[in-house]
């Protein structure tokens, strides 16, 4: 089913709805907790969730929930929408204005519509399937690279990577610094850095250990303004994605990217089989 012009209007109203709660705990007492992961939260991430909640149970009530802060609501029509109310809490709550409420609506486990909100600065990100990207209601579109060398790589922490995938990022690093680490990758950011790359500021973004509601939202913000979003082998972002997810501002870049990320010997024996 495609994407309604209802379902877009619905989304809007979510991200109004979020940013209303958001905005006035910005830079004050806002409850910071600790979750049993040791992930931060704040009652403006509890309350933001709820405000979408309650558009959605009176509007979709048949459409499934999976928000971040109260967990998953079945759904009976095989759409779901995937909340983030703040996706990066710890720069929410440092009065960084570089996080951002996500808001995705998920058909059979494919992300076909997907905002990236940022209520302080009052910037937001749509895309939807078959459409373009748009930022404030005009074209966002991602730059062309011409090497990956010199391309500029974003990430919000590589202490929020397991351990095991920190090598990796490593070499995509060095690959795109050209032996030249001073001229390092930009750090923070969290949705942020894919609405700054759907808008042509940033070459590359690569993350892992994200969830379904970090991600989902991503997909058609990027790719409307001509990226591409896939996993650290290459392969489509879904439900069933285990949270590798890179962000390539050019599409021509791909290759590149996962050869860094996985050294040309064992990306090219992947493609033989």
């Amino acid at each position: 089913m495609p994407v309604r012009p209802d379902d877009i209007a619905l989304a809007h109203r979510l991200a109004d709805a979020a940013g209303a709660v958001i905005r006035p705990y910005f830079r004050q007492p806002a409850g910071l907790e600790l979750k049993a992961d040791r992930s931060p939260v704040t009652r403006a991430d509890r309350e933001a969730e709820e405000a979408m909640r309650r558009l959605l149970d009176a509007e979709r009530s048949g459409d499934g929930i999976v928000g971040e802060e109260h967990g998953t609501k079945e759904g009976v029509t095989g759409r779901q929408w995937v909340l983030d109310p703040i996706d990066g809490t710890r720069s929410f709550t440092a009065g960084r204005a570089i996080f951002g409420t996500l808001i995705a609506l998920v058909e059979d486990g494919w992300p076909i519509l997907g905002i990236i909100d940022q209520p302080v600065q009052r910037e937001r990100w749509i895309g939807v399937t078959g459409r373009p990207t748009l930022l404030n209601g005009s074209p966002a579109r991602t730059r062309a690279c011409a090497a990956l060398e010199g391309a500029i790589v974003a990430t919000t922490s590589p202490h929020l990577f397991a351990e095991g995938d920190v090598p990796h990022y490593m070499a995509l690093v060095a690959a795109a610094s050209g032996g030249a680490p001073r001229q390092g990758p930009v750090y923070g950011g969290d949705c942020y850095n894919y609405g700054l790359l759907a808008s042509g500021h940033l070459d590359v973004v690569c993350e892992s250990g994200l969830q379904l509601y970090d991600f989902a939202a991503l997909v058609p913000v990027v790719e409307g303004a001509g990226g591409r979003m896939c996993d650290w082998n290459g392969d489509p972002l879904t439900s069933a994605s285990a949270g590798h997810v890179l962000a390539i501002g050019d599409p021509a870049r791909t290759d590149d990217v996962l050869e860094a990320l996985h050294g040309v010997q064992e990306h090219e024996h992947g493609h033989d089989h």
